[in-house]
């Protein structure tokens, strides 16, 4: 597999921003490789339907402008449909813990919540913020349109909040290791508050967003 395959990979996988740093450490390249196969990767997805797109040293994979339109309909199509099960769940965790990052979400729940977090975004219920305790991660917040959608001024008028907030906290059986995670490293698929739940190396993900059952709710 070339350079430039691997690199494409890795993005499908992650499906948010890397920094040429992050994906030499991936990938076992240098940064300069890195930028070299990005080059090759742009060369190689023109006149096709994804695309590299770049800010800085970082890169993520996107859908090519030509599919603009197509990609608007289903967007539309999918605010329509029900968050579902995962939807509500990582809503839940966020409404009633406060901004959490992509590990501490898939910590509490179990599993990956790459999927959900999306489509969350789409609908405008979550924002995304830089996390002031860690560069390499995100926080997720709830958006004021959230709010207003459930009759609320402020999370703490929500149901139970305080009961419900010392529940998911309970959960997150170590909050220290699970705070400095990165968002480039989830827990595996295993029950929240296993060993291997709280793997978060920044190359250690080895979840596919696209797979989890839970998800596709």
């Amino acid at each position: 597999m070339t350079p430039a395959s691997q690199l494409e990979s890795v993005l499908f996988f992650k499906s948010e921003p890397l920094t040429a740093k992050e994906l030499a450490k991936m990938l076992g390249m240098s940064e300069a490789e890195v930028k070299d196969a990005a080059e090759s990767l742009k060369t190689n997805l023109q006149g096709r339907g994804l695309t590299l797109i770049s800010e800085g040293d970082a890169y993520m994979l996107a859908t090519a402008p030509e599919a603009s339109q197509l990609i608007e309909r289903i967007t539309k199509e999918e605010l329509e449909k029900d968050p579902g099960k995962a939807g509500m769940e990582v809503l839940a965790i966020i409404l009633y813990q406060g901004p959490q990052t992509r590990a501490q979400i898939d910590h509490i729940r179990g599993v990956n919540s790459t999927f959900a977090l999306r489509q969350l975004m789409i609908r405008g219920l979550l924002d995304r913020i830089d996390n002031p305790t860690d560069q390499r991660s995100f926080l997720y917040k709830p958006t004021l349109q959230l709010l207003s959608f459930l009759g609320v001024s402020s999370t703490s008028e929500l149901p139970d909040f305080e009961k419900t907030k010392e529940m998911l906290a309970s959960l997150t059986t170590t909050p220290d290791t699970v705070t400095q995670s990165s968002e480039h490293g989830t827990s595996t698929n295993e029950p929240a508050g296993s060993a291997d739940a709280t793997t978060i190396d920044d190359d250690s993900d080895i979840d596919d967003p696209y797979a989890d059952d839970d998800e596709s709710e």
